[in-house]
């Protein structure tokens, strides 16, 4: 089973970084899934298009080289995994 090879810190919304809130994208073979602790998280995709608010036990998939960005709706606790493969929560669909 894959296992993430790096985590970011735990971020609240006061620590979440400028560059995460702004368009941003992984590297080439590198997926990311974004976790909600507490709270709740806007992630949206720039190309096509879409959004979705991500909550604890729902995981946002980001895929290699896709930009995206966040934004936290209201108080909450988030952190991202990185795979070097797809993870186990969707991200090769």
């Amino acid at each position: 089973m894959a296992r993430p090879y790096r985590s970011t810190p735990v971020f609240d919304e006061t620590t979440l970084p400028a560059a995460l809130r702004g368009e941003h994208r992984t590297k080439a073979g590198v997926w990311g899934v974004v976790r909600v602790l507490e709270g709740r998280l806007r992630l949206a995709y720039i190309e096509p298009p879409s959004e979705t608010v991500v909550v604890p036990g729902r995981p946002g998939i980001i895929l290699p080289d896709h930009p995206h960005l966040v934004e936290p709706l209201g108080p909450m606790r988030m952190q991202v995994d990185f795979y070097d493969e797809p993870p186990p929560d969707g991200g090769g669909d």
